[in-house]
């Protein structure tokens, strides 16, 4: 239960870094998966199948395995991403950390049968593919 208790405040942390927090398909989505965690919390489900509760490890789920090889090359290439500025190492990061949620999502649109999922995963692809450009084009102030 601790580490769900630390992980969520983070993952809105993370969460906020990344959206810029105007998009409201994507405020819905954290709207949403706040609500299923609240849900799950009160029912006493909070360690999920597939993650360590209390300090011990479960055994990963189907899920879990599905999205192991591409959160692995996220951190992968989150962590070798640098910049010689503050602002050119986060953008570096960030683009690999967009790469990664590209990747999450393309495993959702292969694997998953739920249209709403789907739809999500679509609209992943479809703003951080978006944004990947974006950062991309970006140069340093006063480099233009």
């Amino acid at each position: 239960m601790r580490l769900t208790l630390i992980a969520l405040p983070v993952l809105a942390l993370i969460l906020t870094a990344c959206e810029g927090g105007g998009d409201p398909v994507e405020q819905a989505m954290r709207d949403a998966s706040a609500e299923r965690h609240a849900a799950l919390v009160k029912d006493g489900e909070t360690s999920g199948a597939g993650h360590a509760s209390a300090g011990h490890a479960t055994t990963a789920t189907s899920g879990d395995r599905a999205f192991a090889a591409s959160e692995a090359a996220m951190h992968e290439r989150m962590m070798a991403a640098s910049g010689g500025t503050v602002d050119e190492a986060y953008i570096a990061k960030m683009i690999e950390h967009h790469r990664g949620a590209v990747a999450m999502a393309e495993v959702a649109l292969k694997e998953s049968r739920d249209p709403e999922v789907r739809r999500m995963a679509q609209t992943v692809i479809d703003t951080q593919t978006r944004e990947i450009a974006e950062m991309r084009a970006w140069k340093p102030a006063g480099t233009n």
